[in-house]
């Protein structure tokens, strides 16, 4: 059995059925984890989600920032922005079917390997959190999201406030700041207070922050954390860091890293894609 983990698709299927193809990715032999923005931006957000609900056990997506704006979207807590490319979900017969199949995907993934722990989220881990604080906090969200309470909870969902974690937090405001680390966070202070204006490379850092893996004794600096989300970092491979958004949907890839018994037994396999959206 591989294990496939792969960058934003935001909406590019025929990229996304290229690289399957390229890989030759088996459902009854191979694990797929897409790591995260399934959705928007892309011509086909539609076709991308039927493709990867198909694959029924073989594949998880954990939730990016664009998977949970479309679940906001669709329960009415949000306003579809101007740039989203999510009508044609929206009014599929089968709306439903996947919105329910997409609220029901996690926030992060951890996997055990031969020689250390593989962590996966869309975006980033702020410094005060341990692998077990990550996996607990995003419990608690998945928790939310496939209750009952789930469209009250879309509606306190947006927003940057509050900026840094703490354990008293409670309620809306605990399940935001969760939120916007694993699926919002670039940028943080060394005591992880975030920043969400930045939107450039690492270089890019405004002054008194940092990209969040480079924080100084950041808890999971001993975990390999696989993240998408970041197109203008791109592909980085490094000890305890995997970044995999290489901006299919701005015309660079989409790419796959094949991941073996070890954290550092790693393939990149990427495919070339058409332009869908202009940066700006």
């Amino acid at each position: 059995m591989a294990l496939y983990l792969i960058g934003d698709v935001q909406g590019c299927d025929q990229p996304l059925a290229r690289l399957l193809d390229d890989i030759a990715f088996s459902p009854s032999r191979d694990q797929l984890v897409l790591l995260g923005d399934l959705v928007n931006r892309g011509p086909d957000s539609l076709a991308v989600l039927r493709r990867v609900q198909r694959l029924d056990g073989a594949a998880q997506s954990v939730l990016g920032n664009h998977d949970l704006h479309l679940l906001g979207v669709a329960q009415g807590a949000r306003k579809p922005g101007r740039k989203d490319t999510l009508a044609e979900v929206l009014a599929a017969p089968d709306r439903e079917a996947l919105i329910d199949w997409l609220r029901r995907q996690p926030m992060a993934l951890h996997r055990e390997l031969a020689d250390g722990e593989l962590l996966m989220v869309h975006a980033g881990v702020l410094p005060q959190w341990s692998l077990g604080d990550t996996l607990a906090l995003a419990a608690q969200l998945e928790s939310v999201l496939r209750g009952p309470g789930w469209t009250e909870f879309l509606q306190t969902m947006y927003g940057n406030e509050p900026a840094r974690w703490n354990d008293s937090l409670s309620g809306s405001a605990r399940l935001r700041v969760i939120v916007n680390a694993l699926t919002r966070l670039r940028f943080c202070s060394a005591e992880g207070v975030m920043e969400f204006e930045t939107k450039d490379g690492a270089s890019a850092a405004p002054e008194g922050y940092m990209p969040w893996f480079d924080v100084p004794g950041r808890r999971t600096a001993g975990v390999t954390i696989a993240c998408g989300h970041w197109s203008t970092l791109g592909w980085v491979s490094r000890t305890d860091l995997i970044s995999a958004d290489t901006g299919c949907v701005w015309g660079g890839c989409l790419s796959a890293v094949r991941m073996g018994a070890t954290t550092a037994d790693r393939e990149l396999i990427q495919v070339r894609c058409a332009q869908a959206q202009k940066p700006g």
